[in-house]
């Protein structure tokens, strides 16, 4: 079974499911859609907001990053799914994951759902992710997930987003750790890749900041997958109404519409901070 979460108003897409091979519940958040002007809006507000979560004085986060999963009904959606499918299988894992904006969108739902939902086993890999927050959520972040993993590819742009000024350290971006260089290295036929692991300040100088953050073609392909999707297949779940009104595709995933769902949410929180 697996929950397709959908936002039309702005065109975001995440999904629940259960991964058989790894025992764990994967959470899924798709990236940037190029011909979708939301999500490039979304990309492009850098400008930081306080994090209103318990015990994190002074962390600043993405404001339009934040907002696609915290402001939209991606979240109560993921949180609907994540339950039906532990009820199915157990409290097992959680893996979170996600690509370009999806990846940042991944790493706000991990956080979530540590410190939120009191949840001790969710682990956070993602691809090509972008700066989400300042250095001081950098540091909470690490405390809460100090196993995460951030994949990056040679000389992919989007890691290097927003900036990272190292004159301005408290209100500049900074990544998270882990990150976990995907380059080549060698000369003419003795080329090969190597996944180099970086150190634990989010920003080791010697992986991808070593190099000029400038290509696009870079960032959709990672460990040899293309991330590219063309608008209308990725999308189709949104514009086919047919499978909105009867809430099931031909596939047996469940769809659930922009209508705003209630799974839940309110007593799970209760439940936690009765704890």
């Amino acid at each position: 079974m697996m929950d397709i979460i959908v936002d039309v108003e702005n065109c975001l897409e995440a999904y629940v499911g259960f991964a058989s091979d790894i025992n764990a519940v994967v959470v899924v958040f798709r990236g940037t859609q190029e011909n979708s002007i939301q999500n490039w809006i979304e990309d492009l507000l850098w400008k930081q907001l306080d994090l209103d979560y318990p015990g994190m004085p002074e962390a600043m986060v993405h404001r339009g990053f934040y907002s696609a999963y915290h402001n939209t009904t991606i979240r109560d959606g993921m949180v609907s799914g994540i339950q039906k499918t532990r009820k199915l299988h157990g409290d097992v894992p959680i893996m979170v994951t996600g690509h370009s904006m999806g990846a940042a969108m991944a790493s706000f739902c991990a956080l979530d759902l540590v410190v939120n939902f009191g949840l001790d086993d969710v682990k956070l890999m993602t691809f090509g992710q972008p700066r989400v927050g300042n250095a001081a959520f950098a540091s909470y972040f690490k405390r809460y997930l100090p196993h995460a993993i951030r994949v990056t590819n040679a000389n992919d742009i989007v890691p290097h987003l927003p900036p990272y000024f190292s004159f301005f350290p408290q209100k500049t971006y900074h990544h998270f750790p882990r990150e976990v260089w995907v380059h080549d290295v060698g000369l003419g036929s003795l080329v090969y890749t190597v996944e180099q692991i970086c150190d634990d300040s989010g920003e080791d100088p010697a992986c991808s900041r070593s190099v000029s953050g400038n290509s696009i073609q870079d960032h959709i392909t990672y460990l040899g997958v293309s991330m590219h999707a063309e608008a209308w297949s990725s999308c189709r779940i949104v514009m086919d109404y047919a499978e909105l009104r009867y809430k099931m595709d031909l596939h047996g995933n469940v769809v659930l519409s922009k209508q705003h769902q209630q799974p839940g949410l309110s007593d799970e929180r209760r439940r936690h901070s009765a704890q």
